[in-house]
């Protein structure tokens, strides 16, 4: 996304439209979904190449004016960690891990919009998918369902 401008056009990009069950068309189509940063910059890298991690004054500045600007919005996709404690707030638990096993919870919360959590697409995730059997089993034909729905 760094060099292209476009995010998620990359394999973990390829990745979440499979999750998804949606084609790069309707991916990108901002006037069906709205793929929103954690930080709206790239943090740069760490030592060993991963992303740093999202810079908190930049979600401070800019969420919560975004999001009150888009009340029609139905579904978040909470991607990573990082997502996951922004959105879920006192609801996220202290892991990944831990939300992701209490998807369902989170998802059926009494709020608009509902909060989905998803482990980031990234191929650096490939030993907790392997680990996580469930996630493709029992959330991915979930998330297709409700995404399908929505659009």
């Amino acid at each position: 996304m760094h060099a292209s401008g476009i995010p998620f056009s990359d394999p973990s990009g390829d990745r979440l439209r499979a999750w998804m069950g949606v084609t790069p068309q309707e991916f990108y189509d901002e006037t069906r979904l709205a793929i929103v940063p954690m930080g709206f910059c790239f943090p740069g890298q760490d030592a060993k190449g991963g992303d740093l991690p999202p810079r908190t004054e930049c979600a401070k500045l800019w969420h919560s004016t975004l999001f009150e600007a888009l009340p029609q919005l139905e579904l978040v996709l909470a991607v990573g960690s990082y997502a996951q404690r922004w959105h879920l707030g006192a609801a996220a638990a202290g892991s990944l891990q831990e939300n992701m096993v209490d998807w369902r919870k989170h998802l059926r919360q009494r709020r608009r919009p509902r909060i989905l959590p998803l482990p980031h697409p990234s191929w650096r995730n490939n030993a907790w998918l392997t680990r996580n059997p469930w996630f493709e089993e029992d959330l991915l034909p979930v998330l297709r369902r409700e995404v399908r729905a929505l659009l």
